[in-house]
């Protein structure tokens, strides 16, 4: 579990394609690696992985078929830029939210408007997950966590600091790039739960 508070941004070293031909094996430089154990969960740009090497100044996660079907991980090239963000611990300060690393979908940049030092960005998303979406409400964007201050049924607005900006891969952003979204867990949960008394069917998967 996670925060949604970068630690680091790393670079991409390699994306190669594994044996089975459909895999993918990410190799990301960081001053992190040194402090990571194999095994070990990591958030890259939102995703949750699995450290299977490291040294001193890089780490090395697989990415699976689905993950890579469901992220923007497959489209990072070499010099890619990532967020990063170590599991939490029971004495980590919650600053974010609670962020599971289970990315939902991915969603495109409409809009990014600069306001003195601040930037406002419109981010669509499929109409599917609008039930998520809560003004005032938690959102991840490849691994940050975000307060969303407008919505509509296709669209979340948030605003970005100056620290988040400088700090983060946000920075990096272009109109129609593509984002990973973890949308907040407890709406989920809670959905879940009231669905059977609601005579609402689950339709997201």
């Amino acid at each position: 579990m996670f925060t949604g508070l970068i630690e680091s941004i790393g670079r991409l070293r390699a994306n190669t394609v594994q044996n089975d031909g459909i895999s993918r094996r990410l190799i990301i430089e960081t001053s992190l690696a040194a402090h990571l154990d194999l095994g070990e969960s990591i958030a890259v740009n939102g995703v949750c992985l699995t450290v299977v090497e490291q040294d001193e100044t890089a780490f090395e996660v697989d990415v699976s078929p689905t993950t890579l079907n469901l992220t923007t991980l497959g489209h990072l090239t070499p010099g890619s830029r990532v967020n990063l963000e170590r599991a939490l611990t029971p004495a980590t300060r919650l600053g974010g939210h609670w962020v599971l690393g289970h990315v939902d979908t991915r969603g495109t940049v409409r809009s990014i408007r600069e306001e003195g030092d601040a930037h406002h960005i419109e981010v669509a998303y499929p109409p599917r997950y609008a039930g998520w979406v809560l003004p005032q409400g938690s959102i991840t964007f490849d691994g940050v966590s975000l307060t969303i201050v407008a919505r509509s049924d296709d669209w979340v607005k948030v605003t970005i600091i100056p620290h988040t900006w400088e700090h983060t891969t946000i920075g990096d952003w272009i109109v129609n790039a593509s984002v990973n979204i973890e949308f907040d867990v407890l709406g989920k949960y809670v959905e879940h739960l009231l669905a059977p008394y609601s005579g609402r069917k689950e339709e997201r998967p």
